[in-house]
């Protein structure tokens, strides 16, 4: 993380944070087909620890469930500590991602194109 994405504190900001996750989950909603994507909701997100300027923050995606629609994707974020190259988990989110049309209505998706394992 560089010293842009930090607050007066010398911590990253949450919402940068929160926009990574964001693009992680689109990410691995585009591994099931090569649509447009929107983030539906995201849940609560409870920082466990902070993310200093010089970490490597580790995105980690996976899709816990497909509908017709839309699937849902965890994250899992990770720092690895710039300092002493410890990993620790930093916070958790399960994003609702759903497949849209031109017009930004909701739309099928064909799953069996899935480059993803899950």
């Amino acid at each position: 993380m560089m010293p842009r994405d930090t607050n007066q504190y010398g911590t990253v900001f949450g919402g940068v944070i929160l926009s990574y996750i964001d693009q992680s989950g689109f990410v691995e909603a585009r591994r099931h087909a090569s649509e447009r994507w929107v983030t539906a909701s995201m849940d609560k997100v409870n920082f466990q620890a902070p993310v200093y300027v010089g970490d490597i923050v580790a995105f980690r995606t996976r899709t816990t469930r497909k509908g017709t629609t839309s699937v849902i994707v965890e994250v899992l974020v990770e720092a690895e500590r710039y300092d002493t190259g410890r990993s620790l988990p930093v916070t958790k989110a399960c994003l609702t991602m759903v497949c849209v049309d031109q017009q930004g209505s909701p739309m099928p998706f064909d799953s069996s194109r899935s480059n993803s394992p899950s």
